[in-house]
């Protein structure tokens, strides 16, 4: 990151990407926490975009910020209207309590850890604009077979899943 555009740009999405975490744990309706929640997986994806991760950052807006929410909306739709608040009761103090563990974990990791810093020369012999062409060559290539793997784990689930839903016709 050498631009200050860059810099101040990571900050800001940074801040909005924290922001909308608080605000899905703080809502009280489903609905608003699903738009928190949007937010700030769509500034995630902008982080990604000021680390040069462009296709990571497609992928994160296609999959994350469309497609979850709109299953949850449909989950939401299917689910009876009382079971629709999201009120924090019990799991309140155990959450805030994790949540500042691990605030400090990662605080002090940053602050402990000494960062190498890639310097103007060899960031620009690396190519960052071919990541996309990468990831296709090697999802076709040397991780074909672990990718249709996991393709037909994914189409297995989904047909469970359609299963255990489905209601009996016999009944």
């Amino acid at each position: 990151m050498e631009s200050l555009g860059i810099i101040v740009a990571f900050y800001l999405l940074s801040a909005i990407a924290v922001g909308g975490a608080i605000g899905v744990f703080l809502a009280s309706d489903l609905i608003r926490a699903l738009a928190f929640l949007v937010l700030s997986f769509v500034a995630t994806a902008g982080l990604f975009l000021t680390l040069s991760g462009d296709f990571i950052a497609i992928a994160q807006i296609l999959i994350y910020a469309g497609a979850i929410p709109v299953l949850i909306v449909f989950a939401v739709m299917l689910a009876p209207l009382a079971g629709r608040n999201n009120g924090n009761g019990l799991y309140l103090v155990p959450g805030l309590a994790l949540g500042a563990a691990v605030a400090v974990t990662v605080a002090f990791v940053a602050v402990d850890v000494e960062w190498n810093e890639l310097s103007g020369a060899l960031l620009a012999e690396r190519d960052f604009a071919t990541t996309a062409n990468a990831i296709g060559n090697a999802l076709v290539g040397r991780y074909v077979l672990a990718f249709e793997i996991a393709s037909v784990l994914l189409l297995a689930a989904l047909i469970g899943a359609i299963v255990l839903v489905r209601e009996d016709e016999a009944t």
